[in-house]
């Protein structure tokens, strides 16, 4: 489903052409659903939602279809922020889901202003590291929805810092110091991110493993400290809400003062200007987020950019379908590559979400299945009882 040919069968079944489905959570309802800010405006969305083009490559929008109010009546209820709890009692929303490497990433602005409105403090998550949930949500959900964060906290784990350091998944549990230490850089490069492309206060906190040694917890709190970064180890895994304390206080510190450099939600800045063309706002975000140095686009890509810009789409934010397990489009680069190019494949607008999307390297808007599909594990014994659904 991710490469196909339909409207074969002549006139009656539509023009002959190559398509491709998405996964629900790259599409461009989800991004609208999560960035509506009331009913009229995700009606308004979903009618500039381009379909098709004719003819002669004039858009065709669900508007012009008469379907706006159709779907609006499908997300009705779904649009309401979902309020659930903690094991703890805290309240908490979850409501939309877009992932972070091939959308933009972040919750509802509904649930967000709502949890700001009800509570001292409002924390949101922005998933897949700095360069893909942090850089979206800054970028794109923040410019769109006029919100200034106060602090940012970078997650990290003593297991990726050695795997970004050359340690195979297996081989994780055992205490390396020496990988641990050729991965930093990896978190190094995303704390710097927030603090001097974004110019925002930063906290690392040390997401506690069992088989984190008190060497390696020790030597990332260093390495931090070093860069005058602030470093608080959460346990909230193992203990609940007393493990984060430590972290919470240091959040609370700079939601308050900002940090000793300065920053705070007034220096705030995005990582590019809204007048740059498309292709100038896909090259800060590639050589100051990703240190690329530079950009190729394949001729298709750069015939898209040509034609979204006379369309009118050009002042519009970009979303970067990258992979999440590299700063670069390489999956295989680990660490703090440098000396490398992004490659932009594609690029397609999402007008009712309102930014265009850039696909680059190998990056697949649909993934396929696992090595060993869930279908695999389920049966149905004799007496009727169905095995293998958890």
């Amino acid at each position: 489903l991710r490469h196909i040919v339909d409207g074969l069968g002549g006139k009656a079944h539509g023009v002959p052409r190559e398509d491709g489905f998405d996964i629900t959570v790259a599409s461009e309802v989800m991004a609208i659903f999560c960035l509506a800010t009331s009913i009229t405006d995700l009606k308004e969305r979903l009618g500039r939602i381009v379909v098709g083009y004719t003819y002669d490559d004039k858009p065709v929008t669900a508007h012009d279809l008469q379907a706006e109010g159709a779907m609006a009546a499908l997300l009705k209820d779904a649009l309401k922020p979902n309020l659930v709890q903690t094991l703890e009692g805290t309240p908490a929303f979850v409501h939309g889901g877009p992932f972070a490497n091939i959308a933009h990433g972040c919750n509802s602005i509904m649930a967000t202003r709502m949890a700001m409105a009800l509570g001292n403090y409002c924390v949101t998550e922005a998933g897949f590291g700095a360069d893909l949930g942090a850089e979206k949500f800054l970028d794109i959900k923040c410019r769109l929805a006029g919100l200034k964060p106060d602090a940012v906290v970078v997650v990290a784990t003593v297991r990726a810092l050695k795997n970004h350091g050359g340690v195979a998944k297996a081989d994780l549990n055992e205490e390396n110091l020496e990988a641990l230490e050729a991965g930093l850089p990896n978190l190094l490069q995303h704390v710097e991110n927030i603090t001097n492309v974004y110019n925002l206060p930063c906290v690392v906190a040390i997401n506690a493993f069992p088989t984190d040694t008190k060497a390696e917890l020790d030597l990332v709190e260093a390495k931090c400290r070093e860069l005058g970064v602030n470093v608080a180890l959460s346990e909230v895994w193992a203990k609940g809400g007393e493990g984060g304390l430590a972290l919470a206080d240091e959040v609370v510190a700079l939601c308050e003062n900002g940090d000793a450099a300065g920053r705070s939600a007034d220096t705030f800045a995005f990582s590019y200007d809204d007048d740059l063309t498309l292709a100038e706002k896909i090259e800060a975000i590639a050589k100051r987020v990703y240190r690329a140095d530079g950009v190729v686009f394949e001729p298709a890509a750069q015939k898209e950019i040509a034609q979204l810009e006379a369309l009118g789409f050009g002042g519009m934010p970009v979303c970067m379908a990258k992979t999440q397990y590299s700063f670069s489009d390489d999956a295989a680069k680990l660490g703090a590559p440098r000396g490398f190019t992004i490659t932009v494949r594609q690029v397609k607008v999402s007008a009712g979400a309102g930014f265009v999307v850039a696909l680059t390297g190998s990056i697949m808007t649909m993934p396929g299945l696992g090595k060993a599909p869930a279908a695999h594990k389920i049966d149905v014994l004799e007496d009727g009882t169905i095995t293998g659904l958890f």
